[in-house]
């Protein structure tokens, strides 16, 4: 009995053994193949990225139903101007825009802050008839430098092809280049042929665009409704190309050995402002002076990031900024105060954003905002509504810069107003614009 007892234990422990064996096997197998699947999937989705920001293809393919259902001959475009993007939806921004409700929310070092509820911020709408008011060629040339920064640099700047808090809303990245080309060829065609365009007509953009409206959300203002704008500005000033007792505080550009030298990451404004890159400072030499200014001038160069100095000499010239020490703004305490230092280098335009000073987008103002790039979006068409007179107004704008204070910031908006001499001319020009408005995307349906 206990023999045949063994005998049969023997067999079952075997066959058992066996099992066992070719279980781990196909599990073996499967994980390993679970691997390549992923890695052949992260491939495909790496590449549908790169074809979406570097395969050229006609405008006219852009959408041919929606552009022959609003009269669009795009025929007239040409060659080099129909150079846009495919529109291949990578599976990570897809599967973003299918399945996220809330979104986390980053600070200018990427770190995560909070998270919120995008149906708390974003809900459908539509614009209210009214015509929509901006400059049509300043607004195609900002759509256009916007469109070809993602063309340009998306490889090298993956912030950009962050879906944003709009992918609660399953819009995507490819959404996105869809609604700036839909733009630009609606634009040109009207343009050329000498007509009002079609996208100040609240009507044609109801019929063509999925009209989101943006809700401000700020945790410490609940009650905050609506966005708050605020309004920066090129000022203009003298200044010298040398030291003189007037213009005695300077800016200055980095080397190109900045690059890998982060010397300049050690020094506050304040330490930069007590000469230690002049004659007799510890660290002359390092970095070049570009113009001496006034202090306020300076000031007003870091605030705004972009001066126009008009030189004793009769010569003039724009100066952008280019990189900071890596110190935060401080929300809150005055503009002296601050330790943020910005270094400049001399521009042929006003410059919006870029992740380095030879890749910034050209902007213009009054059809330009600065906004959080990396939770909102670089290339959102914003349209904001306010009351003026007792009528209603809605004026049209890029999301195509940014700043210290948007990083983060889903509760406001930085208009660029223009270019003024001083702080009286810019503040009486913007007296008629509001400080709060309603908000709303606009998306190509």
């Amino acid at each position: 009995m206990s023999i045949l007892f063994s005998q049969k234990l023997r067999v079952t422990v075997g066959i058992a053994a066996l099992l066992l064996v070719g279980l781990t096997g196909s599990h073996l197998y499967n994980h390993t193949k679970n691997q390549e699947l992923a890695k052949q999937s992260q491939d495909v989705e790496s590449l549908s990225v790169n074809q979406q920001l570097n395969n050229p293809i006609s405008a006219s393919r852009i959408s041919q139903t929606s552009l022959q259902s609003t009269s669009v001959n795009v025929n007239f475009l040409q060659r080099n101007d129909e150079q846009v993007n495919q529109y291949n939806i990578s599976k990570s921004d897809q599967n973003l825009a299918d399945t996220s409700v809330s979104y986390p929310i980053v600070d200018e070092w990427r770190k995560y802050k909070y998270s919120v509820n995008g149906n708390q911020v974003l809900s459908a709408a539509k614009l209210p008839t009214t015509n929509v008011k901006f400059h049509q060629s300043d607004l195609l040339s900002v759509l256009v430098n916007t469109r070809k920064y993602f063309q340009e640099h998306g490889a090298a700047d993956p912030d950009i092809l962050r879906p944003g808090l709009l992918s609660t809303q399953k819009v995507t990245t490819a959404d996105i280049l869809k609604t700036l080309d839909f733009m630009i060829v609606v634009l040109r065609e009207d343009i050329a042929n000498k007509r009002t365009t079609r996208l100040q007509n609240p009507d044609f953009i109801n019929k063509n665009f999925r009209v989101i409206r943006w809700t401000a959300y700020k945790p410490e203002a609940p009650k905050q409704k609506q966005l708050r704008i605020t309004k920066y500005a090129v000022f203009t000033h003298p200044g010298t190309r040398k030291k003189t007792s007037t213009y005695n505080t300077p800016i200055y550009s980095l080397k190109d050995n900045a690059v890998t030298d982060k010397f300049y990451t050690k020094y506050t404004k304040q330490d930069v402002i007590s000469g230690i890159y002049e004659p007799g400072g510890k660290e002359f030499g390092k970095v070049a002076p570009l113009a001496y200014l006034t202090r306020n001038g300076l000031e007003e160069a870091l605030m705004q990031g972009t001066i126009l100095i008009n030189f004793i000499d009769g010569s003039q010239a724009f100066f952008n900024v280019d990189r900071n020490n890596g110190m935060s703004y401080i929300r809150g305490l005055k503009a002296t105060a601050q330790k943020r230092y910005w270094y400049f280098r001399q521009v042929d335009a006003i410059k919006g954003y870029g992740y380095k000073i030879d890749a910034k987008i050209s902007i213009k103002p009054g059809v330009t905002f600065a906004g959080d790039v990396l939770n909102i979006g670089l290339g959102r068409v914003v349209v904001m509504e306010h009351t003026q007179g007792g009528r209603k107004q809605l004026q049209m704008g890029v999301i195509a810069d940014t700043g210290g204070a948007f990083l983060p910031n889903l509760y406001q908006l930085d208009y660029l107003a223009g270019i003024f001499p001083n702080q009286q001319s810019f503040r009486q020009s913007i007296s008629k614009l509001p400080e709060y408005a309603n908000a709303y995307f606009l998306i190509k349906k």
